[in-house]
């Protein structure tokens, strides 16, 4: 299968593909944090490639609730509009399965609500970390290893220069999930 995992620059979800045996890709306007098939660039460069599936990780600054008294600065300069456009560009695409990536955001008011929230913890770690999941032609992910603890480490981490790229990481166990649950062909996921 031919996998693009769009705005990811950590490999975690590429990677995750390439060891269940994909033709994976990532891509980000920033280089990647491990070497592997990268493309550096706007992921509109690439999206009309026959790909099988693209897992997308849009940049949720513009559009999370939890920088919401922020929304009046960004809707009047056109960061939140701009972002909007991106990410249902992405949702909009050819490629026949695709899931996005975001957390709790205003694209659940403005055009649909997402098809699954979900936790860290379901996917074996300790944490929370709401994440919402909008789907098309896939099954929802379904938790593999429910742990006890639910520390909001993410939230609470403490500033630092890099804490942006810590935060936006996807959690191996939700990386492995995605490739083991959408990476094999299922009625849903036909």
């Amino acid at each position: 299968m031919r996998v693009l995992v769009a705005c990811e620059y950590s490999g975690t979800v590429r990677d995750a593909f390439i060891n269940a045996g994909h033709d994976a890709m990532s891509c980000d306007l920033l280089p990647t944090d491990v070497p592997g098939p990268h493309y550096q660039g706007d992921v509109r460069d690439v999206i009309d490639y026959p790909w099988d599936l693209m897992i997308a990780h849009p940049p949720c600054t513009d559009l999370s609730v939890s920088g919401a008294r922020h929304f009046k600065t960004k809707r009047i300069d056109g960061r939140q509009q701009a972002s909007v456009s991106f990410f249902l560009s992405l949702a909009k695409c050819g490629i026949p399965r695709i899931a996005i990536e975001n957390p709790v955001c205003i694209i659940s008011s403005l055009w649909r609500k997402a098809d699954q929230v979900i936790q860290p913890w379901q996917y074996g770690h300790g944490e929370t970390k709401a994440t919402c999941l909008w789907l098309k032609n896939l099954s929802p992910l379904v938790p593999t290893n429910i742990v006890e603890g639910r520390e909001n480490r993410i939230w609470k981490m403490p500033p630092s220069p890099d804490r942006w790229k810590q935060r936006s990481k996807t959690f191996q166990g939700i990386a492995d999930a995605m490739a083991a649950q959408w990476g094999k062909p299922s009625p849903t996921n036909a």
